[in-house]
């Protein structure tokens, strides 16, 4: 009776080459997620030698307590209305016609007991120690989203494009130094129109 052969051998000779090609496959393909901070300006690290009065009607106070409540002007106010307040107090200009700082670009009621202008305008935001992360963030987004509506706003009357659609075209490292250049000073003057200054107040602790 003739002789079995043995099991059949895998070549694993090509296993190798395998394995790296996977590996580069899946180096090339899988995508690095990166954490994004929120964009603010930090004090400097010496005080100013001359002190700055700031208005009080310049400053719009946003409060978050320990159980996610919002205070707007020392207001109880829903989030969903936070976005409006917001705008109205950034395009009040309720400086008087004829004056130095005087708007002409603003369209709000101009209240003299509002903001100036939107270059004096300033949003102080402060939230309590135990406030909910996920709450202050929506927070943040609302503010940042009140400025983003009114530079966009700006941005159609000047040039019939968002500010957000210039912004990010500029910031797209595959756009063109020459296109940069003429975005850049478009960005910047929409900027300037309506600045983003959103100062964030000492942090409070619960009782």
């Amino acid at each position: 009776m003739p002789r079995r052969a043995g099991a059949p051998e895998v070549n694993a000779g090509s296993m190798a080459d395998i394995a790296f090609l996977l590996l580069i496959f899946f180096l090339v393909t899988t995508t690095i997620e990166t954490d994004a901070g929120l964009d603010r300006m930090l004090p400097p690290m010496e005080p100013p030698e001359d002190d700055v009065v700031i208005k009080q009607k310049n400053i719009f106070t946003v409060n978050i307590n320990k159980n996610g409540q919002l205070l707007v002007e020392d207001e109880l106010t829903n989030l969903k209305d936070l976005r409006a307040k917001a705008i109205a107090f950034l395009d009040n200009g309720g400086s008087p016609s004829g004056t130095a700082e005087f708007c002409n670009y603003c369209k709000g009621k101009r209240d003299v007991n509002s903001s100036d202008n939107p270059g004096k305008a300033i949003i102080s935001l402060k939230n309590d120690r135990e406030t909910k992360y996920a709450t202050y963030i929506t927070v943040q987004n609302e503010l940042v989203a009140a400025y983003n509506e009114l530079r966009n706003r700006e941005a159609q009357r000047l040039y019939k494009r968002d500010f957000t659609e210039l912004e990010n075209e500029y910031r797209n490292p595959e756009t063109s130094s020459s296109l940069k250049e003429e975005l850049k000073e478009k960005v910047e003057r929409i900027q300037g129109l309506f600045p983003q200054k959103l100062s964030e107040a000492e942090t409070s602790s619960s009782n």
